[in-house]
């Protein structure tokens, strides 16, 4: 199936979000001819805490600075504003009555390969395309196994981006140069609020 003209979505906590999410944004818009793609940090994840408790307005604000400017980037607000967990499920089905051209979301590896750890995983899979981005140390093969023979799944043809939020929120805290990793200003309203041990002007 054809996912042109579709609207990709693009989920996560993005703490902070780096040049590696806008590369796979890009990648997945112009490869698979997608009419825009909605970035949608979440609210309050139902797996775990999100770590060093960084906001989700915080969050959403980093998002909002990272995709200023692009004409096809957007952030959303719907997971953000959400009272309690936020299920992709859900918010899948929320989408898709906003974007009758159809949806695809776009999603790591490394992520989409617990897929089985999500809520209503079953539903999940048959409720829209996939876009799987790659990531380190995962097989594509992974994704022609069950459960993912229950979903149509576009593997992301792009060399794999090493960088990691965690990655860059360690290089935050020793104080090591993260130019090139976020956008600058991303970099600027980290430093600015003196998230992840962070000191403002540094």
């Amino acid at each position: 199936m054809s996912l042109k003209g579709r609207t990709g979505l693009f989920g996560g906590t993005f703490n902070p979000i780096h040049i590696g999410h806008l590369r796979v944004a890009e990648e997945a818009l112009r490869h698979f001819g997608l009419r825009e793609v909605v970035f949608l940090p979440t609210g309050v994840p139902p797996h775990r805490a999100v770590d060093e408790g960084v906001p989700a307005e915080a969050r959403y604000e980093m998002v909002r600075l990272a995709v200023a400017g692009h004409p096809h980037f957007s952030v959303s607000r719907i997971e953000v504003d959400r009272p309690g967990p936020c299920y992709t499920v859900d918010t899948i089905a929320a989408m898709k009555e906003l974007h009758p051209e159809g949806i695809a979301y776009i999603v790591g590896a490394d992520i989409f390969s617990r897929i089985e750890t999500w809520h209503d995983w079953p539903r999940l899979l048959r409720s829209c395309p996939f876009i799987v981005a790659p990531r380190p140390g995962i097989s594509p093969a992974t994704f022609r196994r069950p459960p993912f023979d229950r979903a149509e799944v576009h593997l992301l043809p792009m060399p794999l981006i090493a960088v990691s939020s965690s990655e860059v929120r360690r290089r935050y805290r020793e104080g090591l140069p993260v130019e090139g990793l976020v956008p600058p200003g991303v970099d600027a309203w980290i430093r600015s609020h003196g998230l992840y041990g962070v000191r403002g002007g540094s």
